[in-house]
């Protein structure tokens, strides 16, 4: 029996929910930049989806809202994770190809185990090997000609995955938010007041009316990338073993790739591909570690 046939239909819908969708998001991102700019795209995304989540979990699912300290928290991380990371994957795509961009953030499990060493939270042989590697495939992918021929794009997808991997680390051990779903709206609230605010006091301009294209990929950014992908995500959580669950870091860049090449008309070099196979090995290993110490 292979393991497809071991696995429940609702668990193989969300994985090919997770690696699908999210790895067409950045694609989409794209296309959006032509009417929405970084900020003011990020921004309007995660208030439409963040209210329509806190809507349903609040009226319809009957969840108390988060209070005081838990707002305070969704700010925090919201900051970290959506204003400094995800808007800088939006900078970085302005200059960079979708697909170089989703293999650069596939290491972010690598940071986010370089962050809890401040926790003393030591990475085991096989971890510290992924971690190794991962250094040299972006070594590799960073002397590329796309991240060559962009420097500014280099520095926004660095910063953005360093601010996602510490607002990921201390939403788990500092700065908890709300139980379950609700955390989540609350984060994409807060994260998305922050935008607004960073596209007011840079001068974005929302381009009216949009492009039929735009459009329709901002749609496809609320609804499917932070609505129906996140409720795949969290029941993967909550039915499969971690290493599953976060399946879709390793299997994202590679979509985003083939993607960008068929629909975006982006190039990769052979050293480009070689840095994706060398970052997709690094991260494998790490979460094959991490799940073989936790299970120790």
């Amino acid at each position: 029996m292979t393991v497809a046939r071991r696995l429940p239909p609702i668990v193989l819908v969300c994985l090919a929910a997770t690696w699908l969708i999210w790895g067409s998001t950045y694609l989409a991102i794209r296309f959006a930049l032509v009417s929405f700019p970084p900020y003011l795209q990020m921004g309007s995304r995660f208030l439409v989806a963040g209210a329509g989540l806190a809507a349903w979990m609040r009226w319809v699912r009957g969840v108390p809202w988060p209070n005081a300290r838990q707002w305070g928290h969704a700010f925090v991380i919201g900051a970290l994770m959506l204003a400094g990371g995800m808007a800088s994957v939006a900078i970085a795509e302005q200059t960079v190809g979708s697909g170089l961009v989703v293999v650069f953030i596939a290491i972010n499990p690598l940071v986010i185990a370089l962050v809890n060493l401040f926790w003393r939270v030591i990475p085991g042989r096989m971890e510290m090997i992924g971690i190794g590697l991962g250094l040299a495939g972006v070594a590799m992918l960073t002397g590329g000609q796309g991240f060559q021929a962009s420097p500014a794009g280099l520095t926004a997808v660095a910063t953005g995955c360093l601010c996602w991997s510490v607002g990921s680390v201390l939403s788990q051990r500092r700065l908890p938010l709300a139980p379950g779903a609700m955390g989540f709206a609350s984060e994409m609230l807060a994260g998305g007041l922050v935008l607004v605010l960073l596209a007011g006091l840079t001068g974005e301009r929302f381009h009216w009316p949009p492009q039929p294209m735009a459009a329709w990929a901002w749609a496809y950014l609320v609804v499917f990338g932070s609505l129906l992908a996140f409720n795949a995500y969290m029941v993967l959580l909550a039915r499969t073993p971690a290493g599953l669950a976060a399946s879709y870091t390793f299997v994202n860049p590679v979509i985003a790739l083939l993607l960008g090449i068929a629909f975006g008309g982006e190039s990769v070099t052979a050293q480009e591909w070689a840095a994706t196979g060398v970052i997709l090995a690094a991260v494998i290993l790490l979460v094959a570690g991490t799940a073989r110490r936790r299970a120790e």
